[in-house]
């Protein structure tokens, strides 16, 4: 490596430390010429697949572009940031361990429909609503009818619920 005060090609390292919740290496390095010391993040460098888009144009993986999709329709949602997050890093992961060079974008946005029905109905159908292009209100309420036959998975509450549930009422 370089020194980026001097130039001078030759640098040593004084100490390494894990850094970024261990996905990078941090390395505190010296010149050997004008013994000033500076900083360097090392990391893997992981290719992401390719897009096929519908008219057959390749586009690069754009992770803001998902990242933005999912956080409209997720708009005053309460869905915690952590959640929103570990959702991201698990479509993220799943693009990398496929080991595919190119994916077709519609699995893109089955991945993104299959993170929000596990975080928040409305805002599945909100994207679905988009991705799917629903023509009219009849396909709206054939989906919402869809999800209504779906057995629900028990959440975790994460604010008192101000009415109380029917199974709650007293008789």
């Amino acid at each position: 490596m370089n020194c980026p005060f001097c130039n001078h090609e030759e640098t040593k390292v004084i100490d390494s430390r894990l850094a970024g919740e261990g996905r990078q290496i941090r390395r505190r390095r010296e010149c050997f010429d004008c013994n000033e010391r500076f900083t360097t993040f090392e990391g893997a460098e992981l290719v992401m697949p390719r897009l096929i888009k519908s008219d057959d144009r390749r586009e690069p993986f754009d992770e803001d572009k998902m990242r933005s999709s999912m956080h409209r329709a997720l708009e005053k949602r309460p869905v915690s940031a952590d959640l929103f997050e570990q959702s991201i890093g698990r479509m993220v992961h799943k693009l990398r361990t496929m080991g595919e060079r190119e994916v077709p974008s519609r699995l893109i946005g089955e991945l993104v429909m299959g993170e929000l029905h596990g975080l928040d109905e409305v805002a599945y159908v909100r994207f679905a609503s988009v991705y799917r292009s629903f023509q009219d209100v009849t396909e709206f309420q054939e989906e919402v009818k869809r999800l209504q036959s779906k057995p629900k998975k028990k959440r975790k509450r994460t604010q008192m619920s101000l009415l109380p549930d029917a199974a709650d009422k007293p008789e």
